[in-house]
């Protein structure tokens, strides 16, 4: 009996060892998809979980194209999990699946060594997006590869891509990402925690990150010196533009402009670009904070005492005088509009504000009129919350 038993072990130890044409005889004679793709799945794993010799690699490469041309999807996706990363699978197989269903496709495309970069190249090309994000996230993604999914690929694909350490993507490559997707936080950020990042593609990202990511930047990757300095001029800038667009939509002004004075951001830039796009209120509140003053006594002098009433609220502020003139432009061209019955409180105001004030010509600083320039070409954008500004 127990002679009997060892030889029988013997006899099955020696079965799962060799694949024969019984294997493929109990792939025929099962007839439910599942019972078939149960058996295809318990023979894949025996395969590659047993040493084959060449004649048996043979053999089971031969069982794996009888798979691969099963009807039923579900025993060709169970080859395709069970073998993703496996070199088992002829090359042939692979580019057969990689053009089956998704289901059966995506396990190959995002693992299977047995793909040229030409083949994965194709698969970019087709123009699928979730075959492409497969192919960014291979466990080894080549330079050619790389570069096709920087010019081809989808914006998930090139996010997938960008994080992607083992992916050899070439300083042409991620200038490509950042030209084609720039204005997507996701890839910048994406790019910019990359290990190794060219000089140049940091100048770039620098302009373009969150405050989370430049900080990154900045700490984890050399910057020239010019660069350094570009950068803390834009961060300026941008929170100039965040302030004036926040201001329009604050429930409590004075503490708004209160706090931008602890904070030495309420500038004469600030002030004037508010002005420029209509935004009073925003204007009034700066020059009752900066000179000292109540707002009702602010708000008498800039619009009803005299033409000297704006000029000693301003000096009291301590504005740069070689400015007032620009300002004085901005209130005169405020009152005209209302006293047109513009209404002061819209969206549509301040663009209309905004290009009275810049068809007089104002004498503002060269920055501050790049600005307002740049802001007449923009549609009005929803103001930010009172949480952001703080």
């Amino acid at each position: 009996m127990v002679a009997g038993e060892a030889c029988s072990e013997s006899s099955m130890t020696a079965y799962r060892a060799r694949l024969t044409e019984i294997d493929i005889h109990r792939l025929i004679k099962a007839t439910d998809e599942d019972e078939r793709a149960a058996a295809a799945h318990k023979l894949c794993r025996s395969m590659e979980r047993g040493g084959l010799s060449g004649e048996e690699r043979e053999a089971a490469q031969k069982i794996l194209r009888l798979l691969a041309n099963d009807a039923a999807e579900l025993v060709r996706r169970a080859m395709a999990v069970t073998l993703k990363a496996s070199d088992l699978i002829p090359r042939d197989v692979a580019r057969r699946l990689a053009a089956d269903v998704d289901s059966v496709a995506l396990p190959l495309i995002g693992f299977s060594p047995a793909f040229s970069d030409e083949d994965l190249i194709e698969i970019v090309q087709a123009g699928s997006s979730l075959r492409q994000v497969a192919v960014a996230g291979r466990p080894r993604v080549g330079r050619d590869v790389a570069d096709c999914l920087a010019e081809t690929g989808s914006e998930l694909a090139v996010r997938t891509l960008a994080a992607n350490d083992n992916a050899d993507v070439s300083e042409g490559a991620m200038g490509r990402c950042v030209d084609r997707f720039g204005s997507s936080p996701e890839i910048v950020a994406a790019i910019a925690y990359r290990q190794v990042l060219p000089l140049s593609i940091t100048e770039r990202l620098v302009e373009l990150a969150s405050a989370t990511v430049r900080e990154h930047l900045i700490t984890r990757h050399a910057l020239a010196p010019e660069t350094a300095i570009r950068l803390a001029a834009f961060a300026r800038e941008r929170a100039t533009v965040d302030l004036v667009d926040q201001a329009a939509d604050q429930a409590d002004l004075p503490q708004f402009v209160a706090n931008l004075n602890v904070r030495k951001a309420l500038t004469g830039s600030l002030l004037l670009r508010a002005l420029a796009r209509g935004q009073m209120g925003l204007f009034e509140h700066g020059m009752a904070e900066l000179a000292g003053t109540p707002h009702a006594r602010a708000w008498l002098m800039i619009h009803d005492a005299g033409p000297l009433g704006l000029k000693a609220i301003y000096d009291r502020a301590g504005l740069p005088p070689r400015l007032f003139h620009a300002f004085r432009a901005g209130v005169d061209t405020w009152r005209s509009l209302q006293a047109e019955g513009a209404d002061t409180a819209g969206d549509a105001f301040r663009q209309q504000m905004l290009q009275r004030f810049l068809t007089q010509r104002p004498n503002a600083p060269r920055d501050d009129l790049a600005y307002l320039m740049e802001r007449l070409d923009q549609a009005p954008t929803p103001a930010r919350s009172a949480v952001e500004a703080a």
